[in-house]
């Protein structure tokens, strides 16, 4: 049974609505004041509110109505204002309050009937979404902890490796993985799929997995552009799945200290190597290559590094740097990259300093990077 409830200072108005309404066997509760009222929507989340506009003393009903519209509680409550006021600047106002409907006084039964009918239809459709809205919000939030869950656990030796990883209001597709290939080699990926929400996540975690497993069978995983040719020729884009996806790929010999690396359309690894005290050698890596899936039969290059001592690699994914200001500029890389090398090496540092350029609580894509210290 739904439950209405009347706010109205006139007893007789709160009595003969109570008469209509429980004649249509709804359960009706009164207020007689505003603020009367909204202590019982607050006990009883009523799904449907009869105010009158104009009540002496305390709040009338346009403040009644922004208070119960603010309370997220209530958000799906039908909201009726009671009126004598049927002017089009009088019902503008009302609609700016929040108000769903109204009812002009003196009631008439058979309209009080249908709009009553009509708000809990509304009532009702409103409750249905939010809940299939939170439904799908919590198994948004299962897939996200899901792929948090796939992503490698910091190292500390031989070298140190630590990431942060910020996913956006939807679920993306960043992902990243680095792993033993035997005891000298060492390969690290860190990809981006173009979108947002499963059809961005699902390609990523198949890379992810696939190259975990190696399940690629006759191919070199020591050779980047190898790996890359091999991720085009299988995540081709068509017709049912337009996400290609962007990556970099490196494997480093830790014994001979050499970083061979590709790239398919993915953001450049900023190397940066500590020469003295007040002086650092910087140099992005990137290989040219575009993204994986957008061609078929593409072919991609592998470029050498050697790695100093004293030297720190960051990869990171677009969502590090195409931020959108408070003025509404983008960042941009080069502040990024500007923003990295003064950091004194502290990942945690650049992490607090993007959040504080997001004009909004939250970042529009994942935020993805990678920390490797090769002292």
């Amino acid at each position: 049974m739904f439950q209405i409830l009347v706010i109205d200072d006139d007893p007789a108005v709160q009595i003969l609505l109570k008469r209509m309404l429980e004649k249509q066997g709804y359960e009706v509760v009164s207020a007689n004041s505003g603020e009367e009222g909204i202590k019982q929507a607050l006990a009883c989340h009523p799904a449907l509110i009869i105010c009158d506009w104009i009540m002496p003393g305390g709040m009338n009903g346009l403040e009644v109505c922004r208070h119960i519209k603010a309370i997220p509680e209530l958000s799906t409550t039908f909201f009726i204002l009671l009126t004598s006021l049927d002017s089009v600047a009088d019902r503008v106002k009302g609609l700016d309050a929040g108000a769903d409907d109204f009812i002009t006084k003196p009631i008439e039964q058979n309209e009080l009937q249908a709009r009553v009918r009509a708000g809990l239809r509304l009532h009702q459709l409103s409750r249905d979404l939010q809940i299939q809205k939170q439904i799908l919000e919590a198994e948004l939030e299962e897939a996200a902890e899901y792929v948090r869950s796939l992503l490698p656990s910091p190292m500390t030796e031989p070298l140190r490796i630590d990431f942060r990883f910020i996913p956006s209001r939807q679920l993306g597709g960043d992902c990243f993985d680095y792993y033993w290939l035997d005891s000298e080699y060492l390969a690290i990926y860190l990809l981006d799929t173009a979108g947002h929400g499963l059809r961005a996540t699902l390609p990523s975690i198949s890379v992810l997995n696939l190259l975990r497993s190696r399940a690629l069978k006759n191919l070199n995983y020591y050779k980047p552009s190898e790996v890359l040719k091999a991720l085009n020729d299988t995540f081709q884009i068509n017709y049912q799945n337009d996400k290609y996806f962007t990556i970099w790929y490196g494997v480093y010999n830790c014994v001979q200290r050499q970083l061979i690396y590709s790239t398919a359309g993915h953001p450049p690894a900023i190397l940066i190597t500590v020469k003295s005290t007040n002086i650092s050698e910087v140099k992005l890596l990137r290989t040219p290559g575009i993204p994986i899936g957008m061609f078929p039969k593409i072919s991609y290059v592998d470029e050498l590094c050697h790695i100093e001592e004293d030297s720190t690699l960051y990869i990171f994914s677009d969502g590090a740097y195409e931020i959108t200001q408070s003025d509404g500029k983008l960042w941009g890389l080069d502040n990024f990259v500007k923003m990295v090398v003064n950091s004194n090496h502290h990942l945690e540092q650049i992490v607090n300093q993007l959040v504080a350029l997001k004009s909004q609580g939250s970042f529009d894509d994942d935020l993805s990077i990678l920390q490797l210290k090769f002292n």
